[in-house]
């Protein structure tokens, strides 16, 4: 009999399974979307860097260059903004890039508008130190793996440019592995974010006596909808609390099988949409779902975006 089998045999497994997780080759409809509204909030979350742009990046501003500089110096950090000195090279970067993010939205040029919006996100985020939040963290880490990926082959005017050229309906993109490398690579960060998120509730005494969610919905600085009427229902806020930081926790472990994802995407919805409705942080809540869409089969995005656009085409004249 021979003993090495068994290690030899699970090795084989091991490695198969390992092979099949990363590089079966997946569709790129779902990716398509989420560049879709990466660009959207990129464009978005830039856009209202606008309404004060000299009092963020300007000379003058409140972190001034130096300071930014002095702060990143130890982190192997560079942005291109900390060169501009002049109100007009300011104005005329900030516009070149929020030109650069809408054509990501749009899908022109993809592959290149790609690269360059995840650099000008990540040079915004290394300037802005101080006024960095997860929502610029997040919107970073969905461009920097879209990059990868295939997914200005649909939902985009580089596909629609395609079909024109070609003068005859063009034929869904093939699956490819580059798609499945970069919504693995979604996937596993958003577990990490997720689950040191858990552990680190875990080390406040509120998450274990069930009141931080009360503490956190009737902090004013955060509270966009009045529920302090909460306050009379402890069971419930101690329900809250306690299904956060369990659902935090263990979502790397709940989102993979099959049965219990559709739960785990459930409850995403209601805690990030909670989020943004009575914390005020609706542009957070949305990007988080975002993300999250990466565990949306491809097929699941291709039939809702096809009634989507069936019932628009119904409902115009």
């Amino acid at each position: 009999m021979n003993t090495q089998q068994p290690s030899i045999s699970w090795t084989a497994q091991w490695r198969h399974g390992w092979d099949t997780f990363w590089f079966t080759p997946t569709a790129p409809h779902t990716l398509a979307l989420i560049r879709i509204l990466t660009g959207a909030m990129l464009f978005y979350t830039h856009l209202i860097w606008t309404l004060d742009l000299a009092a963020f990046l300007g000379p003058d501003s409140w972190i001034s260059t130096d300071t930014s500089q002095f702060l990143q110096q130890y982190n192997y950090t560079w942005s291109y903004l900390w060169y501009v000195d002049s109100p007009v090279l300011l104005w005329t970067t900030h516009l070149a890039g929020l030109g650069i993010f809408a054509m990501l939205t749009l899908g022109l040029y993809s592959r290149v508008v790609t690269i360059l919006s995840w650099f000008i996100a990540l040079s915004y985020c290394h300037r802005l130190e101080g006024a960095l939040f997860g929502l610029d963290q997040i919107n970073v880490l969905l461009v920097m793996y879209l990059m990868i990926s295939p997914a200005g082959q649909l939902y985009s005017i580089d596909s629609w440019r395609r079909k024109r050229r070609s003068g005859s309906k063009e034929d869904p993109p093939p699956p490819s592995i580059s798609a499945n490398i970069a919504t693995r690579l979604i996937q596993l960060h958003l577990c990490v974010i997720y689950l040191f998120g858990g552990i680190g509730k875990m080390r406040g005494v509120e998450w274990w006596d069930g009141s931080a969610s009360w503490f956190t919905l009737a902090n004013p600085e955060y509270q966009s909808l009045d529920m302090t009427w909460l306050a009379s229902h402890y069971l419930i806020l101690s329900a809250i609390t306690h299904l956060t930081v369990f659902w935090e926790t263990f979502y790397c472990l709940l989102i993979w099988p099959r049965l219990t994802r559709p739960v785990m995407l459930g409850l995403a919805v209601v805690i990030h949409g909670g989020i943004a409705l009575c914390l005020g942080m609706i542009t957070f809540g949305c990007v988080m779902l975002i993300a999250n869409m990466a565990f949306l089969s491809p097929a699941t995005t291709d039939k809702f975006v096809s009634r989507l656009l069936r019932g628009r085409a119904g409902d115009s004249p």
